[in-house]
């Protein structure tokens, strides 16, 4: 998957048709259960939070590679969210416990403090639903506060604000002064995003597990770090 956005609505397509063939195989080599074990609610998953320009789309499409986890991006997930094909797939696997926990879970999410839309509920429930069925790695879209909070491991990448500006001229081809002030536009967008449906701050330490700053650390050596976190919990050998 590439680490930036695609040109197009076919490329997007084909990206997210991809990512839903190997979430799908993934799934399909996975052992199952024992019969009489008690299913986890949702499979593991890696959550990473990023700043604009810090790395973390790399992070996560290296990270993804390595554990043969498919990546669900902000583009990817907001496509699948607005496909009802693409929905009707995914929920072609669920069977009857995976609908009533999925039922339950979005009563549980749109509740009081969660701020309900059209959009947002389909987001919420195509991330639930993804996570029910198989491990993945989910980049944006406030996906860390929607899965249950006693699974996965949720990641924020940062970096410096004049080293992100940097990165992003240099992607977008624009200046330095603009790729500031564009920094500063996502971000608030990517904050309000949050505080409105969850009345979360982004950059809150305390909902995640590891908070990792590209300064210092290149993309591979964040992954190392991530996957020594994953060793620590059981969750790969």
């Amino acid at each position: 998957m590439p680490t930036t956005p695609p040109s197009g609505k076919s490329d997007l397509a084909k990206i997210v048709e991809k990512q839903m063939r190997n979430w799908e195989l993934a799934r399909a080599q996975r052992i199952p259960p024992r019969p009489d074990a008690e299913p986890a609610e949702v499979a593991e998953f890696v959550t990473i939070s990023r700043a604009v320009g810090s790395g973390g789309s790399q992070v996560a499409t290296l990270l993804g590679k390595q554990l043969g986890w498919p990546v669900f991006d902000r583009e990817i997930l907001q496509t699948m969210a607005g496909d009802d094909q693409v929905r009707s797939r995914l929920y072609e696997h669920l069977d009857e416990r995976d609908t009533t926990w999925l039922e339950e879970a979005m009563r549980w999410l749109m509740r009081g403090e969660f701020q309900r839309d059209d959009y947002f509920y389909r987001l919420s429930e195509t991330v639930l639903a993804l996570a029910r069925k198989e491990r993945a790695v989910f980049l944006g879209r406030g996906v860390d506060l929607i899965l249950p909070r006693d699974r996965g491991l949720r990641v924020r990448i940062t970096a410096l604000r004049d080293k992100r500006a940097k990165v992003l001229a240099e992607r977008e081809n624009i200046s330095e002064a603009l790729a500031q002030a564009e920094i500063e536009r996502i971000d608030q967008e990517r904050a309000d995003f949050r505080r409105h449906h969850f009345g979360k701050s982004t950059n809150d330490p305390a909902y995640y597990d590891l908070t990792i700053s590209l300064n210092r650390f290149s993309a591979e050596q964040t992954v190392e770090l991530i996957r020594v976190a994953l060793r620590a919990r059981g969750v790969v050998p």
